[in-house]
């Protein structure tokens, strides 16, 4: 699960990294009162949406005066941001963050990721931070360090001594980033983390630390655990099909393919979306059935992949197991009939009830095509979408 920048900030200033005053607007009116509450003569107006990139598609307006402040509020609310993150069709802004401003002498780069090759906490930094910091990455990867954590000894103070030189810090800053990372390091495990990213971290003309942006994402398996952080999401920022799903209690998640597939278990899925692009076409999306899932599921599943306008054609690949085939066919039926089903749909059953299944799906008097294998089956249904086209 992914929070606003304000809200990350929030959190992390609670287990003691440094932040500027700021507070959320939802109209232009608020954005200067709030800025006339910050006080001072210069803020910096940010739009609050899900995606990077905000600073480079002029998400992100430093304002000298609170005309300034109301022109860019003005600007950003109703606008849809388009970032490489967002796709063409960006994102609406609905919520503005305004932040004093701050002067400062150079802009880090500082995050901590689940590092799944090293199976570890891993901290990434950079003397380069900023906008420009996928760019550091693909034209520079030299100016990136990567220091893994072992996770029998956690977090030390040399790990902090060894970044702070690395981004060529001295003096107390040396001592401020160890402090930093060491706080979010304890936050990372206690909030169920996925990623903490701070970018920029600016050095200010004093050589304090503060962190200028901020970005977490959460388990969602561990959500059960924080309520007041799933208190937080903000569904109008993700995909609806994926907001049902989770409702429905479907594992579920958008890919750019045009080939819908649906699948009774993660490993099973992630084989058939591997199959389908073997064969020279593009999965439309991961979906996981799960191992006992009703009739009413499985119709549900099924309408959340017709609910996808790039999808093409369906490939239904199940393997009956704890889940019997003939209760995945009387669903399929029902869905399909339900909503008129117009694409072409293979369909590969196996397991408890196959027999049963095949039956149910032949008597249906829907245009299926049946699969023997799973190879098989996305052979089939790349040769559909392609008859199609």
């Amino acid at each position: 699960m992914d929070i606003h920048e304000y809200q990350a900030k929030s959190i992390l200033a609670e287990y003691g990294v440094p932040i500027l005053r700021g507070k959320v607007a939802y109209t232009a009116e608020e954005a200067v009162k709030v800025a006339s509450e910050l006080g001072g003569a210069l803020w910096v107006v940010k739009a609050q949406i899900h995606a990077g990139g905000r600073g480079k598609a002029g998400g992100v307006v430093l304002c000298r005066s609170h005309e300034e402040v109301a022109q860019a509020a003005k600007r950003l609310f109703g606008s849809r941001l388009v970032t490489h993150q967002t796709g063409p069709k960006g994102q609406e802004v609905k919520r503005l963050y305004i932040e004093e401003g701050c002067d400062f002498v150079s802009e880090l780069y500082l995050s901590l990721v689940v590092d799944r090759t090293h199976q570890c906490l891993s901290f990434v930094v950079s003397e380069a931070g900023g906008m420009d910091i996928e760019e550091v990455s693909q034209k520079t990867p030299e100016k990136i360090l990567t220091l893994q954590i072992d996770p029998a000894s956690g977090f030390q103070p040399y790990h902090g001594r060894k970044m702070a030189y690395g981004l060529g810090l001295k003096g107390e800053a040396v001592k401020a980033l160890g402090q930093l990372a060491q706080n979010l390091y304890q936050s990372f495990g206690a909030l169920d983390a996925n990623l903490i990213e701070i970018n920029p971290l600016v050095v200010t003309k004093t050589g304090e630390l503060v962190a200028l942006d901020a970005k977490m994402t959460f388990d969602d398996n561990g959500l059960f655990r924080h309520p007041e952080i799933e208190q937080l999401r903000d569904e109008d920022e993700e995909d609806p099909n994926e907001l049902e799903a989770g409702r429905q209690g479907l594992s579920y998640v958008k890919l750019d393919g045009n080939i819908g597939c649906m699948v009774n278990g993660a490993g099973l899925a992630m084989a058939t979306m591997d199959i389908i692009k073997l064969q020279g076409a593009e999965p439309a999306n991961f979906l996981d059935v799960g191992g006992g899932a009703s009739q009413d599921k499985v119709a549900a599943a099924f309408k959340l992949i017709l609910a996808d306008s790039n999808v093409e054609a369906i490939l239904i690949n199940i393997f009956g197991g704890i889940m019997r085939c003939d209760i995945i066919a009387e669903g399929i039926v029902s869905a399909a009939k339900e909503v008129s089903l117009t694409v072409p749909m293979v369909v590969r059953l196996q397991g408890t009830n196959e027999k049963e299944g095949k039956k149910i799906l032949a008597e249906s008097e829907l245009a299926i095509i049946s699969a023997d294998d799973l190879g098989d089956a996305a052979a089939k249904v790349a040769e559909a979408v392609r008859e199609a086209a």
